[in-house]
């Protein structure tokens, strides 16, 4: 990817890298659902291939996209217009290309690094509604920028660099008047120049936007794709977009259009050399009309500038990308900070959202309060065997069951990981810890909030060293169900389907425990669920912070007789071998649970990175 070099205007004699864009002969397919992906080829035709049994989304298409230059993609609804963008962003899946290239400079594109240096903004937007605009900004630009004059570019970004790049930002994008105000609270116009500035925080030399003005008022979309002109006339970018219908003053802006219909282009060129050949095929354009609305009525009458010809499309192959090395001066794909500049600046993104999410912070601390003080009440001062099982089961059924409020958060985050990850703003395993992170003292407030009123309610051990192991075992009780989560929502494709596979698994793991069920009467073939329930473990340790050691050896738990001669048949020794149950569990069943929140996020990170990665190709 061999990046030509301007002197930008007024940059201070800055070299800026400046890219044109080519496609040629480029096909692009979508299998029928289910069906095995065949590329479409002239072989494939032979062997009985049918094109209709693997659409054809794009069709031969031949366009290109010059710096300095603002390119429209337009077409009606299913022409092809998001899959041609996302191809010429690199976001494309290569798998599915069923001929021809993509070029950058004249060299075939390496998808991975041409999306390090260019800025693609899909049509939904996905940014933190709990954040405001100038943090939004400020983050995405700690997050991408490099420190400048630090031999290398390889250091973190400094908090005044990225600052000071959100406020030229905003100036530029016209979003200073709502700055403090966060995202969830401006108009969708402005929410849209959030998600370009994201984007734009790095000074990409190309910038893609799917549908930038859909959903919005005629003067904010006019907003837009005036800012978007000037960034390309006066700073060399090839600015591409997609636009359904624009309107007159829309169209005064707009250098070059690439009409699709169905997949093929009908017209590649400047607006008047389109109105010149709607003229030369007989047409007369109302005055009333503008011309490419006019176009698009009448697309029928416009011919596909490349034909479709299965034999004569140039297949990428690796042969032909050897041939074309990227030279050293394109190879940068470092990342902008170090890992744990990344964890840090992540983290508090992160923790700021939480805090400001009430179904997370301030819903979740009053409920650990609430729930603990009202078990207590309940339970209050029960001193019976029975009882302090009872308790114990429905304790944990609580805490295991009450986590699945971070689900829809961890979807939401998804989404928004995969968007920057793939632009390269930083690792997976930097969101993985950053997350755990931020987790760990939140929800050791709340177990804590809750571990408080219900022990001394309840007359537990009046012991602080058994108070504290007791909140310890909540600490992390909650820290493994809400590590179970994250793993489930890696690999869930929507809250539905995630919700109920938590509650289901959940369910399996109280029924395995040993506790409705006895480990022994449990089928062979169902074993390993009781040795994977995360409910059997701190279970287990509960009872033996409660009834082992000295104290539990003294506690008679059972007696035989009446009055002063009553006989003790059961102790809390007795009852940890009946349990089989030992002393030493009160470690090593700390140990798996700790494990298991490890395991939990390990496999989280493994499960995001494919992900991430099939988003990259």
């Amino acid at each position: 990817m061999e990046a030509t070099t301007v002197m930008s205007q007024g940059g201070g004699g800055r070299r800026r890298q400046r890219y044109r864009i080519e496609t040629r002969a480029l096909s692009y397919v979508l299998p029928p659902r289910g069906a095995r992906f065949i590329p479409w080829s002239a072989s494939a035709a032979g062997a009985g291939g049918k094109e209709e049994d693997q659409r054809l989304l794009l069709r031969g298409v031949t366009c290109e996209a010059p710096p300095g230059e603002l390119v429209a993609i337009v077409g009606p609804s299913g022409a092809g217009k998001t899959t041609l963008l996302s191809v010429l962003a690199g976001s494309a899946d290569p798998a599915r290309a069923a001929g021809g290239e993509v070029l950058v400079n004249g060299l075939p594109m390496d998808a991975a690094r041409f999306r390090r240096v260019s800025g693609y903004v899909p049509q939904d937007d996905a940014l933190f509604p709990a954040l405001t605009v100038e943090e939004s900004l400020v983050y995405s630009a700690r997050l991408r920028l490099r420190l400048r004059g630090g031999g290398g570019g390889g250091g973190p970004s400094s908090s005044g660099a990225a600052e000071d790049r959100a406020r030229e930002l905003m100036a530029e994008l016209g979003l200073d008047h709502v700055a403090a105000s966060r995202v969830a609270d401006v108009s969708g116009g402005e929410r849209r120049r959030v998600s370009i500035g994201m984007d734009l925080v790095h000074d990409p030399a190309v910038l893609l936007l799917d549908e930038p003005t859909s959903g919005l008022d005629s003067g904010s979309a006019l907003h837009i794709v005036k800012m978007l002109r000037d960034m390309a006339a006066k700073h060399d970018k090839t600015v591409v977009l997609t636009i359904h219908q624009p309107g007159f003053r829309i169209l005064e802006l707009i250098d070059r259009v690439v009409l699709l219909a169905d997949g093929a282009v009908r017209h590649h060129g400047s607006l008047d050399f389109l109105q010149s050949r709607l003229i030369a095929t007989g047409h007369a354009i109302p005055a009333h009309v503008n011309v490419l609305e006019y176009a698009m009525e009448t697309i029928d009458s416009l011919k596909p500038d490349v034909a479709v010809a299965a034999t004569a499309v140039t297949t990428i192959t690796a042969a032909a990308a050897s041939a074309n090395p990227v030279p050293a001066s394109a190879r940068q794909t470092g990342y902008a900070n170090s890992p744990a500049s990344e964890v840090r600046i992540l983290a508090g993104r992160f923790a700021k959202t939480v805090l400001r999410t009430p179904q997370l912070f301030a819903a979740r601390m009053a409920q650990s309060v609430l729930a603990g003080a009202f078990l207590g009440s309940v339970f209050l001062g029960t001193t019976d065997l029975q009882s302090r099982l009872g308790f114990f089961a429905f304790n944990l059924t609580y805490l295991l069951s009450s986590t699945t409020e971070a689900l829809p958060v961890f979807l939401h985050e998804r989404r928004i990981l995969e968007r920057e990850t793939s632009r390269g703003a930083y690792r997976v395993s930097s969101y993985v810890a950053s997350n755990a992170a931020v987790f760990l003292p939140f929800l050791l407030a709340a177990a804590l909030l809750y571990a408080a009123p219900v022990y001394w309610l309840v007359g537990l051990a009046r012991e602080p060293a058994a108070f504290a192991y007791f909140a310890l075992v909540v600490w992390l009780v909650m820290l493994t169900a809400n590590s179970f989560v994250a793993c489930l929502s890696a690999v869930a494709p929507n809250y539905i389907v995630g919700n109920s596979i938590v509650s289901g698994l959940i369910g399996c793991f109280f029924l395995f425990s040993g506790y409705f069920v006895a480990s022994t009467n449990i089928p062979r073939y169902w074993v390993f669920m009781h040795y994977a329930s995360l409910f059997k473990y701190p279970f287990e340790a509960l009872v033996v912070n409660e009834y082992g050691g000295a104290r539990g050896g003294r506690e008679c738990l059972a007696s035989a007789g009446g009055g002063a001669g009553a006989l003790c048949v059961l102790d809390g020794a007795g009852l940890l071998r009946q349990q089989g149950m030992r002393e030493g569990m009160r470690w090593t069943n700390l140990g798996v649970m700790i494990g298991f929140v490890v395991g939990y996020r390990l496999l989280c990170f493994v499960f995001l990175c494919i992900r991430c990665h099939r988003t990259r190709r």
